[in-house]
């Protein structure tokens, strides 16, 4: 399934704020070079977590931040200008246009065609073909979060609705046309185990299924580790020795049923999100502590562990 999931040409990574969305785009798209494809992570937040992240400056024109990946920050305003210098014939002219305060007046009140601009610009590089770039080819976009993506997603529907057959009506046409080609673009959803994740996670799904834009998978982010069980805690309750003292292995206790509980939450959770959405959910492991560049590179190594698991079957299966 994962494997299935990097053989398209654009993923949309969706979820509430703070389930680590970013940073699970970022090891996605580090995980495709491995395999070596080209990756290039748009990311639609304008305080720019991964350019942060990887020490580079925000910038609407893609920067190499390692070996076959490039990341670059999707602004509406920007997309809207290089759309018209594709369609506006004569430098002097565009720089007239931009000068206008028709113009100035004109972004500023139309955020709704910033928002397609936005997906314009990953149709548009999603088509490019480049002679120097390897024969696979992956966009990952670091969407908003859940209730701005939903807005952008839907916003080619509308659009369609509103500008009929003029040029920004086709455009919408082609991009909506792109979203829902499940062969070439898939939506990838991000949780953690809180009750507000987890409850926007399902009502995301039901909203894009209304939308005919179904998830491909569910990321289960930060799952609390499970190396101990009951017995192993009632085991250290029951320890005794001249340098173990009965308060603190009762503080041990506690800490470690506090996981336990927490490990229970979460296996519910996954249940919940299985039943109510009927796709498939990966578990990410908690890897709190670990910093930046060094948490995408173990969350990369998570998810090669998923290919490997996929692909060794249809090997043995051969054999």
């Amino acid at each position: 399934m994962l494997n299935d999931i990097l053989a398209r040409r654009v993923l949309i990574v969706l979820g509430k704020g703070g389930v680590g969305k970013s940073t699970l785009s970022a090891a996605i798209a580090k995980l495709a070079t491995v395999s070596g494809a080209r990756a290039l992570i748009m990311e639609c937040d304008a305080r720019a977590p991964l350019a942060a992240t990887f020490g580079v400056e925000p910038s609407f024109v893609p920067t190499e931040v390692a070996h076959n990946l490039a990341l670059m920050t999707l602004d509406g305003r920007a997309a809207l200008e290089e759309y018209l210098r594709l369609v506006v014939p004569g430098r002097m002219l565009l720089k007239a246009v931009f000068a206008t305060r028709l113009y100035q007046f004109f972004v500023q009140a139309a955020p709704g065609l910033r928002e397609l601009m936005m997906l314009g610009k990953v149709f548009y590089d999603a088509g490019r073909t480049d002679s120097k770039a390897p024969s696979r080819s992956l966009i990952i976009v670091d969407a908003p979060a859940s209730g701005q993506a939903m807005s952008l997603l839907k916003m080619p529907t509308a659009a369609r609705s509103t500008f009929g057959d003029s040029v920004v009506g086709k455009e919408a046409r082609n991009i909506s046309k792109m979203l829902r080609d499940r062969h070439n673009c898939a939506i990838v959803q991000v949780t953690t185990a809180d009750s507000l994740s987890i409850s926007e996670t399902i009502e995301t799904h039901a909203q894009l299924s209304e939308v005919h834009l179904a998830p491909a998978c569910v990321l289960f982010n930060r799952m609390p580790p499970s190396e101990f069980d009951a017995d192993d805690v009632a085991t250290l309750t029951n320890r005794r020795g001249p340098h173990l003292r009965k308060k603190d292995l009762e503080r041990l206790a506690d800490l470690a049923k506090s996981e336990l509980n927490r490990a229970a939450e979460a296996r519910k959770a996954i249940a919940r999100i299985r039943t109510e959405t009927g796709g498939p959910v990966l578990e990410i492991p908690d890897h709190s502590g670990i910093p930046g560049t060094a948490l995408i590179d173990r969350i990369v190594e998570d998810l090669a562990r998923y290919r490997e698991a996929e692909t060794t079957p249809r090997a043995a299966h051969r054999r």
